[in-house]
């Protein structure tokens, strides 16, 4: 009896947010999730909610003030206030864009030439380096070594910053992430530092380069330690800084919606198209056999 009225409570709860607004990701008319930028009403609330969430749940932290509401749009991005942005949107139904997001909107003709898109974070190496983000290239790696996840300068893991959450901690960032339960862990030797510079057109289905000596994309990748993977200007692909903090006007965090394209969902759709086509096939084939038993009960009355 609780359950059920704690499950009407949700039902009858109103979303926080404007309704979301945003562009086809796909070309399939029935399914269609949709991707943006945060902007307008939507992203005037989005930022107003996530300032809030900054001072009580993260003491104001100097790396997640980087995000502001100007010209109509949210501005600015570093790891770290994506994933923050992340736990926001999945209240609201909606997740940040992956690296395979904005590869697919690049193929649909989305521009993204003046802007800057933070979607991965690459780790090679985590113990012996000293970068400003040793302490969370260890605290990382330890945790993918817990699940018995191996990964080395020559075959770095990228995860894209959906599969984390983001916690209070006491390195020089004040911040560190924690891997989700259904992160996703991509094996990426793409980007080993041998294929640092080199160019590409297309990408896999997970966003990452397939090299191509004539190609007009360049990847950018680094030898040892955590880097972020970045879109930049539409065509760039960093993965060789290794700092988390930085931001730019340029900047944006993408969101998509899938709402009511869960596999659940496509599978139940999907049956019933296949059931409607078959009624009206089998409809129309009992027509003719009708007709054509009707026709030959003429001619055998004929004959007789």
């Amino acid at each position: 009896m609780d359950e059920n009225i704690n499950v009407n409570k949700q039902k009858m709860t109103k979303p926080k947010f404007p309704t979301f607004k945003g562009k086809p990701l796909i070309e399939i008319p029935e399914f269609i999730p949709h991707i943006n930028f945060l902007k307008g009403e939507f992203g005037k609330a989005f930022i107003k909610e996530y300032k809030g969430r900054v001072k009580t749940d993260y003491k104001g932290n100097t790396y997640l003030n980087i995000l502001r509401y100007e010209d109509g749009i949210v501005k600015g991005s570093n790891p770290f206030a994506v994933v923050l942005a992340n736990q926001i949107l999945k209240e609201e139904n909606l997740r940040t864009a992956t690296q395979a997001d904005l590869e697919k909107t690049l193929r649909i003709g989305w521009n993204l030439r003046e802007t800057h898109e933070d979607t991965g974070l690459v780790l090679r190496s985590g113990e012996d380096d000293y970068f400003r983000n040793t302490p969370i290239a260890k605290d990382l790696g330890s945790q993918l070594k817990t699940r018995g996840i191996k990964f080395s300068p020559k075959n770095p893991i990228m995860i894209p910053l959906t599969g984390f959450d983001l916690i209070n901690s006491y390195d020089d960032y004040g911040l560190t992430f924690r891997l989700r339960e259904d992160a996703e862990i991509i094996s990426s030797p793409q980007l080993a530092h041998k294929n640092n510079n080199k160019t590409f057109n297309e990408t896999n289905d997970k966003g990452l380069p397939i090299f191509n000596k004539d190609g007009n994309r360049n990847l950018y990748t680094r030898d040892s330690g955590l880097s972020r993977l970045c879109l930049t200007g539409g065509f760039v692909l960093y993965s060789d800084s290794e700092k988390l903090d930085s931001s730019s006007n340029r900047g944006r965090v993408v969101a998509v919606s899938a709402k009511g394209t869960s596999p659940e969902k496509l599978k139940t759709d999907l049956m019933d198209k296949i059931y409607f086509e078959y009624q009206a096939q089998l409809k129309k084939l009992n027509t003719r056999k009708a007709e054509a038993e009707k026709a030959a009960i003429k001619i055998m009355d004929r004959k007789c």
